[in-house]
């Protein structure tokens, strides 16, 4: 579950490549995160995941897809994060049905602004790779909830859990 965090990361305002699938068609938007809060006047997941298609990712990917009117509902909208290509993105959002934007950081300059390239252990290797990691951030770009190391099956669930109101 996404946790209360203490951590001042702030939306970056350099412009990143997003793509997304709308009726068969793939488009392409090169925007900062702080503008696409400020069109949608709505929250934003950002999700970091390490590479398109492998089995966490494609489960991650698809939950979001398949609760993407619940998090809507609760005012949020839902952004992948990897470093693989648009080209990449595009294949794995046609061959999954996925509902949700995708941005391509092949630069890693947004991982490297949410600090999410760590040193993992690979069979006994050190290697750099991207730590699968969940932000969330109110309507303002305040950052309210953050999560990194975390576990892609049932995720989603305790992110709405976590993010519905209590009564």
């Amino acid at each position: 579950m996404a946790k209360p965090t203490t951590e001042a990361i702030t939306l970056p305002d350099f412009p990143v490549t997003m793509v997304r699938e709308l009726d068969g068609n793939f488009i392409h938007d090169d925007l900062s995160l702080t503008e696409m809060l400020a069109h949608t006047g709505k929250g934003l997941i950002l999700y970091f995941y390490p590479k398109d298609d492998t089995p966490g990712c494609t489960t991650q990917a698809t939950d979001f897809t398949a609760n993407i009117n619940a998090f809507d509902n609760l005012g949020y909208d839902i952004v992948g994060v990897s470093r693989d290509s648009v080209d990449s993105h595009k294949k794995f959002l046609a061959k999954y049905e996925l509902q949700i934007p995708l941005i391509s950081d092949s630069d890693e300059k947004l991982c490297q602004h949410f600090d999410v390239i760590q040193e993992k252990n690979m069979y006994g290797k050190t290697t750099l790779g991207l730590v699968r990691s969940v932000f969330v951030f109110d309507k303002h770009g305040v950052l309210t909830h953050a999560q990194r190391n975390l576990r892609a099956a049932g995720y989603t669930d305790r992110l709405l859990s976590t993010l519905e109101p209590t009564s």
